[in-house]
């Protein structure tokens, strides 16, 4: 079952609503369902919330740290309480899906993703689980710092949080340990398919019958 859920971004009102802190949002939506509130916690460099869940004790988790060393906190909260990596679900923000794709997976390379790349250094083992909440990629790789740390058009940032809304339906599944189910029912969701403009109708007096394209 997942004991710790972390989801990564960046403190400061100034990141708040930015790319970079996509992981940030699922915890919060997550702590709405477990009617939890997060709380400043300095022995493990972040926000923190515990709740129990059939029986079970569950912890919520936002490093304070700023995304390069994410792992500070992960790996303090997960050393005192003995949770394994494969207890471990990090939800973060994945450039090479497109805004409103989310998937599951456990383990593989951190990407380049430098909260990752803590992570693993912290664990030790990169067999812990991630969330990958897509943000879209700008195109060229030298734009990708100021990619992540800028908001997200309205359509985008529609995309994504309705999807971290269909995630968070996964959580009971999560923590009961039932990784298949929740695999399947996270990764089948599909992004919204843009719906293609209407070409408005010639006039009948100008035009004879269109041909089909």
């Amino acid at each position: 079952m997942i004991k710790l859920f972390v989801g990564l971004g960046n403190p400061g009102p100034e990141y708040e609503d930015t790319r970079h802190n996509a992981g940030f949002w699922w915890i919060d939506g997550l702590a709405r369902e477990l009617k939890v509130q997060l709380q400043p916690e300095r022995s493990y460099w972040g926000l923190v919330a515990r709740a129990n869940v059939q029986g079970n004790t569950v912890w919520l988790l936002q490093p304070q740290t700023f995304m390069n060393l994410s792992g500070k906190s992960v790996g303090a909260l997960a050393r005192f309480f003995k949770i394994k990596p494969e207890e471990v679900l990090v939800v973060h923000d994945e450039l090479d899906f497109e805004p409103g794709q989310i998937k599951l997976k456990k383990g593989g390379s951190h990407g380049g993703h430098n909260g990752l790349r803590d992570i693993h250094a912290q664990l030790g083992s990169p067999e812990y689980w991630r969330l990958r909440v897509g943000i879209g990629h700008p195109g060229q790789k030298g734009e990708v710092s100021g990619w992540v740390l800028k908001k997200p058009p309205q359509d985008q940032w529609n995309a994504i949080q309705e999807q971290i809304d269909r995630s968070l339906k996964a959580w009971p599944l999560l923590v009961a340990g039932d990784m298949d189910k929740a695999t399947v029912q996270i990764n089948t969701n599909k992004p919204p398919r843009p719906k293609p403009a209407r070409k408005p109708a010639p006039p009948t007096e100008a035009y004879g019958p269109a041909n089909e394209e």
